[in-house]
């Protein structure tokens, strides 16, 4: 179906939502699928630029995280006159079935479970960082830990102060 003065995406940014709105349903759906489309087109270049970025910087993020002695979080370094912000998320997976039997067993001494976990299983990592070392010990085969996807920001110039 061909649409006479159809409108393109580049128009569209300058009109009014009004105006949109009044336009043929047929030509709404056409820009909604290209813009979809184009959508589509630039995730997949992001996700390819973000790919080369990882490639570039993540040795030098792992290393800036020993170095800071951390396995997760946010390091800074610079490449020439650009700042590379690397985030690296922590993600942590508690095995549901250990922390049940783990909860169980603070109950039959006498002790309130919800002290130390949220009773839906889920371990808030503030609250497991500041156990004693004897209860991180019998919780930590429940524990997993897991990263995010990395993330970089690249600052140039002025911006980076």
């Amino acid at each position: 179906m061909t649409i006479s003065n159809r409108i393109s995406l580049d128009e569209l940014r300058g009109m009014a939502v009004g105006d949109i709105a009044a336009l043929p349903g047929e030509q709404l759906a056409l820009l909604q699928d290209e813009a979809a489309d184009a959508l589509r087109r630039a995730k997949t270049i992001c996700d390819w630029l973000d790919g080369a970025i990882a490639l570039k910087y993540g040795d030098r993020a792992h290393a800036a995280r020993q170095t800071a002695g951390k396995d997760t979080g946010t390091v800074r370094f610079d490449d020439g006159a650009v700042t590379v912000i690397a985030e690296l998320p922590k993600r942590v997976v508690w095995n549901q079935a250990m922390l049940a039997g783990l909860v169980e067993r603070i109950r039959a001494d006498g002790a309130d479970p919800a002290e130390y976990v949220d009773i839906a299983f889920n371990v808030p990592e503030r609250k497991y960082t500041a156990w004693p070392k004897d209860i991180r010990q019998e919780f930590e085969p429940a524990r997993t830990v897991r990263t995010g996807k990395p993330k970089f920001r690249l600052l140039l110039g002025e911006e980076a102060r």
